[in-house]
C-alpha cells in the first residue's frame, strides 16, 4: 500500500473512530456479544456501501460541493432547508453527547468541584475555542484521533490478560431490544464527512475503493477489540464504558484515560462546532449575534433538558439522523444515473435487492428510534 493510500485510509478511519466506541460495550453486554458483533459487521458492510455510493456521487459531479450542495443538485432545491436543519440539529445533539462524556472523563481526573462544574467548565472552554478560531489549527483533528486511539490502546493493553478468559455470549432474545445496537453502531461507524477529502487527495478509482473498504472495516476491528477488553475488565459495564473500569485498571491508567478523553472531546467539539457555526453564518445567514448564541447554548439546552443518557442520545443520532442521512445518500446515488453523464464508477453491478437491503437496515434503525420516541 502506497503513501497516498495509507493517508486515505487514515483519513477515513480517523474520522470514524470517535465517541461512539464508548457506547458499544454497554450495548453488546445488553443484547449479547454475539448479537453485538453481528450488528458491528452489518454496520461495517452497509457503511462501506454508503461511503462508496457517496464517493461515486462526488466523483461523478462537476465541481466541489458540501453534502448540502449534492443534495440540492440531485434531490432538488426544496430539499436544501430541511436537510440543513437536520444536519444542524444532528450536530447540536452530537455536541451534547460530548458534554455528557466530558463528565465521565472529568471524574477520572478528579476534577475539582462537582459534575455540573466539570461540564460547565468543559462547555465554556470548548465554546470559547470555537469563537477564537482554533479550528483553523489542523493538528486539532489529529489530536482528537490520537486521543481516542490512546484510550482504546490503553484499555486493550490492560485487557490482554483477560481476553483468554472471555466467554463469548450469544444473543439475548428480547424483541424490545432487538434493534437496540443499530443506532450506536451506525453512530460509531459513520465517516461520510471524510469521503470528499479522500477523493480529492487521490481520485484513482482503485485507490478510493480500497481505501474506503479498509478505512471502514479497520475501525470496526478496533472497536471489537475494545469491546472485548472492556467487557473482560468491567465488573459492571457502564453506559460510557470507562466508569465501569474504575478499580480494574490502576489509578494512573484511569487518569491517563481521562486526560486523553478530555483532550479528544475538546478537539472534536471545536471541529464539529466550528462546522455548524459556519453553516449558521453562511447557509442559514444568521446574524453574528444569533449564530454564536445558538452554537454556544444549543448543546447546553439539549444537555439539561434531555435525559442526559449517553446511550439514548447516541442511539437517537445514529438511528435517526445518520440513518436518514444515509437514506438520502442512497437516493442521491440513484438519481446520479439520470442526471450525471458519467457512468457509475463504483458498484456498477450492485443488484437492486442489495440496494434495498442496505436501505432496509437504515429504515429499521429509523423506525426503531421513532417508535422509541413515541412509546417512551
Amino acid at each position: 500500500m502506497g503513501k497516498k493510500a495509507i493517508f486515505q485510509v487514515s483519513l477515513l478511519a480517523g474520522t470514524i473512530i470517535g465517541a461512539g466506541v464508548f457506547a458499544l460495550p454497554f450495548v453488546f453486554n445488553t443484547v449479547g456479544v454475539g448479537a453485538g458483533f453481528f450488528y458491528l459487521v452489518l454496520g461495517a458492510i452497509v457503511f462501506t456501501i454508503i461511503h462508496l455510493m457517496y464517493a461515486d456521487v462526488v466523483m461523478r459531479t462537476a465541481g466541489e460541493h458540501r453534502f448540502l450542495g449534492y443534495a440540492g443538485i440531485y434531490l432538488g432545491r426544496q430539499s436544501f432547508l430541511p436537510i440543513l436543519l437536520m444536519t444542524v440539529v444532528e450536530t447540536v445533539f452530537v455536541l451534547a453527547i460530548y458534554l455528557i462524556l466530558s463528565k465521565s472523563f472529568s471524574q477520572l481526573v478528579n476534577f475539582p468541584g462537582g459534575d455540573l462544574e466539570a461540564v460547565l467548565f468543559f462547555w465554556f472552554v470548548s465554546s470559547l475555542s470555537i469563537f477564537l478560531g482554533l479550528r483553523k489549527i489542523a493538528i486539532l483533528e489529529l489530536l482528537a484521533t490520537a486521543g481516542m486511539i490512546m484510550i482504546i490502546g490503553l484499555v486493550f493493553l490492560w485487557g490482554l490478560g483477560v481476553l483468554d478468559q472471555f466467554k463469548f455470549g450469544g444473543f439475548v432474545l428480547d424483541w424490545k431490544i432487538l434493534f437496540l445496537p443499530l443506532g450506536p453502531v451506525l453512530f460509531s461507524l459513520s465517516g461520510r464527512v471524510a469521503v470528499p477529502s479522500l477523493v480529492s487527495y487521490d481520485s484513482d478509482k482503485k485507490s478510493v475503493r480500497n481505501s474506503i473498504i479498509i478505512g471502514t472495516f479497520l475501525p470496526a476491528i478496533v472497536y471489537g477489540l475494545f469491546v472485548l477488553s472492556v467487557l473482560g475488565l468491567s465488573l459492571n459495564v457502564s453506559e460510557d464504558a470507562v466508569s465501569g473500569l474504575v478499580g480494574q485498571i490502576p489509578d494512573f491508567g484511569m487518569i491517563l484515560i481521562g486526560v486523553f478523553g478530555l483532550l479528544s472531546l475538546w478537539t472534536s467539539y471545536i471541529a464539529v462546532g466550528f462546522d455548524v457555526f459556519k453553516s449558521f453564518l453562511q447557509d442559514l445567514r444568521l446574524s453574528k449575534w444569533v449564530a454564536p448564541a445558538l452554537i454556544a447554548f444549543g448543546p447546553l439546552v439539549v444537555y439539561f433538558f434531555s435525559s442526559q443518557s449517553f446511550i439514548y442520545l447516541v442511539s437517537l443520532v445514529g438511528g435517526f439522523f445518520l440513518a436518514l442521512e444515509s437514506l438520502l445518500i442512497i437516493l442521491m446515488w440513484l438519481r446520479v444515473d439520470k442526471i450525471a453523464p458519467k457512468p457509475r464508477i463504483f458498484m456498477k453491478n450492485l443488484p437492486a435487492p442489495m440496494v434495498a437491503l442496505t436501505a432496509l437496515v437504515f429504515l429499521a434503525a429509523l423506525g426503531y428510534e421513532v417508535a422509541r420516541i413515541f412509546l417512551d
